[in-house]
C-alpha cells in the first residue's frame, strides 16, 4: 500500500469526465494543481484548483512550451517517499510530493490527419511536458499513481474512497499504460515526420 494521496496534478487535452473526477478528488481533500485550459475548465466547474505557475512561482513561458518543466513538479513526482536523502533534499528545496498525475497528450495524430497540416503545425503539436510528467510518474509508480485514460478514473476513485491511496497492483497497471501511450505517441510523430520531404 502506498502513502496517502494528498496532491494531484491534472493537465488534459481530452477533458472527458475530468471536472467530475477532479471534483471528487477535491471532496476527498486532495489538493489539485493544473495548467491553462484544464485549470479554466475546473474553475468553471467550481473545482478548487491552483495553477502550476502559482505553485512553482514561475509563470509559463515561450507560448506555453515551458510550464511544467520545473523541480517543484518533477521533484514532487520523482521523490522516493521512503528515501531519507530524497526527503531532505525536497524539504530543503520547498518541494512537496505530487502523488497523482492525470495527463493526456497534445493531439498530434488528429492535428496531422489533415493533408493541409504544415510541418510547423505538427511541431507545435509535439507534447514535451506531458510525456515527461507521465514517464516520471510511471517510473515512480511505487509511490505515484498516474492516469492517462479517463476509463481509469472510477477504478482510482474506488480505491481512494476505501483506502485514501491506491494499491501497487493498480499503480503498476497504470504505469504500463503510460509507456504504451508514450511509445505509440513517439512512433506516430516519427511516422509522420518521415513522410515529410525537406
Amino acid at each position: 500500500m502506498g502513502s496517502l494521496i494528498t496532491r494531484a496534478l491534472i493537465s488534459c487535452t481530452d477533458k472527458t469526465g475530468i471536472a467530475e473526477f477532479a471534483g471528487e478528488l477535491s471532496r476527498l481533500g486532495i489538493e489539485i494543481l493544473s495548467t491553462g485550459g484544464t485549470a479554466a475548465a475546473l474553475r468553471t466547474a467550481q473545482v478548487p484548483v491552483t495553477e502550476v505557475g502559482e505553485y512553482t512561482g514561475f509563470a509559463e513561458i515561450l507560448d506555453g512550451r515551458v510550464k511544467t518543466l520545473h523541480p517543484k513538479i518533477h521533484g514532487g513526482i520523482l521523490m522516493q517517499r521512503e528515501n531519507p536523502h530524497h526527503i531532505t533534499q525536497c524539504e530543503q528545496g520547498g518541494i512537496g510530493p505530487i502523488d497523482l498525475v492525470v495527463v493526456n497528450l497534445y493531439a498530434f495524430e488528429q492535428a496531422t490527419a489533415t493533408p493541409e497540416c504544415t510541418v510547423a503545425t505538427a511541431i507545435e503539436n509535439i507534447d514535451i511536458g506531458g510525456p515527461t510528467m507521465l514517464r516520471a510518474a510511471a517510473k515512480n509508480c511505487k509511490d505515484v499513481t498516474v492516469i492517462v485514460d479517463p476509463a481509469d478514473y472510477q477504478v482510482v476513485l474506488a480505491e481512494l474512497r476505501e483506502k485514501g491511496t491506491t494499491t501497487f497492483t493498480t499503480r503498476f497497471y497504470l504505469a504500463k499504460k503510460v509507456f504504451a501511450l508514450t511509445a505509440h505517441y513517439d512512433a506516430a510523430i516519427y511516422n509522420w515526420l518521415k513522410t515529410v520531404q525537406i
